[in-house]
This record gives structure tokens, C-alpha cells and sequence, in this order.
């Protein structure tokens, strides 16, 4: 495909032109030790307050341990349940000594009921053994660069070598919720343990993620010294954000924190929608026929931006076409990006049919063609007058010479 011409080839949406949400001033003082919201697409922090320090994590430890889980483990295939005795106050999956249990369902118990056997069902099933699977946590979050980060444990008990940071905690949110097999299990509010029979149906726990219908996960933990933390993770105004609270002092503040923190993301962004389906995205004339023919796209692209931001539409589509064209015709492509970073790229298609050019549309569509011919014409017009006086004026001549011989 060759570039459109400058008249067409950039459509360049300046996000500080206006119709920006209106962002608070400041971002807000939370109820709690430590806090992080950062943007999902592109990981820049948006708010903090003492990200670095190291605190306990408590449950959401088990984010490190679905990670490797789904790193490592068929989600298919059933492991024996491990003999794990808790406490009474831990939070379990119920899992019952030598239990068969898909990986799918035990990564389900351990995001959705925070279960301690499930945690350590799964590090059996990864490493073999549970101390094994603590150095692999450990060496994963260095390959991570989870710098403020230490595991003791695969469930989120205290530990003097147990910690994370709220900055570690969202980066850690933030490469989960990129894994399309761990999204449904975070966003899932209930779901169906099929390797139970019958198949068991169990509710999540998340109390952020049942009262905010935009919430999409990701994982709650609680112990008397970390208080109650949260990993959340929600979707408005085309905007994904994850947010870390720690060290909240109750289940209603740690939720209340996390909806506060997370308003604040979303007000810097503004929804944008630089293609929707059926509006012409580009226009090209259509050679002979003194018209343009409009390229759409199927579906729409949406994005939220921040004020200063840029928003370029780039199509990749011929400079002209000629007709016969079908609607729905592929005809390009075109790219979104913002602050030159590729968003989204969709096909463009012919918005109507156009017919062949007709003879006569052709001549008049080409002037230049259309003088050639005529000069042509003339020219052999003429050619053939000049012959023919030539012509005449020699046979004048040969008659001339026979009377003057004649005379004589």
C-alpha cells in the first residue's frame, strides 16, 4: 500500500483540546501504610505514598504462587491434594489428603477463597516441595524486578523475610492481569470446580470485587500484622488501572482506600473513540469519477487519555482507487497510537460499491488524455489536407506543362 496523501494521511487528535475529564487536584490521603495506582497498559505511576517500604503482604502472596502455577502447570491435568493442616482461622479451599484436583480449579480456590491447602497443593505440584517452591519465588521476583519483594512461605503468613511494597505489589498485579488464562480467574465473581463431583460452585471472597461491578480483580490478604491488603484491578472510561493498598484497618476501609485511590486514576483519563464502526476513518477519490469512497473499520477502537497526551490515527490505504470496488472490500489498515506507542490496528474496508469507470468517464476524467487524442486528430487532419493539396497542385502543374508544350 502506498501513503495517502498529506491531505489524508494523519488524523491527529490533540487530547488537551478539550473535552478532558476534569482531574482532582491532588491525589488522595488513604487509611493506611502504603498505597500505588498505576496505569495497566503502560505501567507509569499515576499515585504513591511510601510505595518502597517493605510490609507484610499477607494473601496476596498467592499472586506469586498463581503466577508460577500458571507458568509451570497444564491447567487440565489434577494433582493430589496436599496434607495441609491450617488453623481454624486460615482461610482454606477444603481440600481433602490426596484429593485429585485440576490445576484450573485449585488456581480458582486460591484467588477466589484465598485457600491456604490449595497454595500449598499447587507448590507441591510445581517444585515438588514446598521449600523449593519458595526459592523459585524468590529467584522470580528478582527476574521480575521485584526489587522490594522477599517470600517466605506460598500463602502470605508473617515472616521476617516475608515482604512486599505496594510499588512491587501493582507491578506484580499488573504482569498477571497481562496473562489472558489469569483473568478470568481474578475478575471471576463465582465459578464451577469441574474436577469435583458433582462440580462444586464457590463465590469469591473479594468484597471490592462484588460491590464495583467495573472491578476485575485481583486478590485480597489480611493477617494480624499486615492489616488487610488489596491488589485491585478495574476498567472505566476505556482506562485499565491496578492499585495496591496495604495495611488497612478494616475490610470495609481497605475496600473504601482502594475504590478512593482508583476514582483518582480515572479522573485523569478522558474516554476517547478515534474509530467507530461505519464512520469513515479515511476517504479516497475514486479515479475518473470525481468522488470519494469512505473506509471504515468493523469495530471500534477506544482508549483512555490523559491530558497532554497525543492520539494519531494513521491509515495505510491506496492514494486512489479505481472502480470496480465492493463494499467490504479490504482496502488497508489503519494504526492508532498514542504518544507514538502502537494501540491498536484494524483492517479498513470499502464503506460502498463503486462500478467501473465508463468509457466516456474515463475521457473526461483524463483532460490531458483528451487534448492528445484531439491534437491528434487535427494533426492527421491536417496531414491528409496538405496531402491532398499537394496533390492537387502537382496534377496543376503536369496540365500547365502540357498546354504550354501543346501551344508551342
Amino acid at each position: 500500500m502506498s501513503g495517502l496523501s498529506l491531505a489524508a494521511i494523519l488524523l491527529i487528535l490533540l487530547a488537551c483540546t478539550g473535552g478532558l475529564a476534569r482531574a482532582a487536584e491532588n491525589p488522595p490521603e488513604l487509611d493506611a501504610d502504603a498505597w500505588a495506582v498505576i496505569d495497566a497498559r503502560t505501567g507509569e505511576v499515576l499515585a504513591e505514598e511510601n510505595a518502597d517500604s517493605h510490609l507484610p503482604m499477607a494473601s496476596t502472596t498467592k499472586m506469586m504462587t498463581a503466577y508460577l502455577a500458571l507458568k509451570n502447570l497444564p491447567l487440565d491435568r489434577e494433582y493430589p491434594a496436599a496434607d495441609y493442616k491450617g488453623d481454624p482461622s486460615e482461610s482454606l479451599m477444603g481440600l481433602e489428603p490426596g484429593q485429585m484436583v485440576s490445576a484450573r480449579d485449585l488456581l480458582y480456590g486460591l484467588i477466589m477463597l484465598s485457600g491456604n491447602d490449595a497454595a500449598v497443593t499447587l507448590a507441591d505440584a510445581v517444585s515438588g516441595s514446598e521449600k523449593e517452591f519458595v526459592a523459585l519465588m524468590n529467584r522470580t521476583a528478582t527476574r521480575l524486578g521485584l526489587d522490594d519483594t522477599s517470600y517466605e512461605n506460598p500463602i502470605g503468613l508473617d515472616g521476617k523475610k516475608h515482604y512486599t511494597s505496594a510499588d512491587d505489589l501493582a507491578r506484580l498485579g499488573q504482569i498477571l492481569m497481562d496473562m489472558p488464562r489469569f483473568r478470568p480467574i481474578a475478575s471471576a465473581r463465582t465459578a464451577k470446580l469441574r474436577s469435583y463431583s458433582p462440580p462444586l460452585e464457590i463465590t469469591t471472597l473479594n468484597t471490592f470485587l462484588l460491590n464495583n461491578e467495573w472491578a476485575k480483580g485481583i486478590k485480597t490478604g489480611h493477617t494480624m500484622k499486615a492489616d488487610y491488603v488489596l491488589a485491585s484491578d478495574g476498567r472505566r472510561k476505556a482506562t485499565e488501572l491496578i492499585g495496591a493498598v496495604i495495611g488497612a484497618p478494616t475490610e470495609a476501609a481497605r475496600d473504601a482506600e482502594t475504590v478512593k485511590l482508583l476514582d483518582y486514576g480515572f479522573s485523569l483519563y478522558d474516554k476517547k473513540v478515534p474509530i467507530r464502526p461505519g464512520r469513515p476513518v479515511v476517504e479516497i477519490p475514486v479515479k475518473y469519477q470525481g468522488q470519494d469512497l469512505g473506509l471504515v473499520s468493523r469495530r471500534a477502537v477506544r482508549i483512555g487519555v490523559r491530558e497532554g497526551e497525543r492520539l494519531v490515527v494513521t491509515p495505510d490505504a491506496p492514494d486512489e482507487i479505481e472502480g470496480p470496488v465492493a463494499k467490504g472490500d479490504p482496502m488497508g489498515s489503519a494504526t492508532v497510537t498514542l504518544n507514538g506507542d502502537p494501540i491498536a490496528k484494524v483492517k479498513l474496508l470499502a464503506a460502498n460499491s463503486v462500478d467501473e469507470a465508463s468509457l466516456f468517464e474515463k475521457a473526461k476524467g483524463n483532460i490531458i488524455l483528451v487534448v492528445i487524442v484531439l491534437l491528434l486528430v487535427l494533426s492527421a487532419i491536417l496531414g491528409a489536407v496538405a496531402i491532398q493539396r499537394h496533390r492537387h497542385s502537382s496534377r496543376m502543374r503536369k496540365r500547365l506543362r502540357r498546354v504550354t508544350r501543346n501551344s508551342q
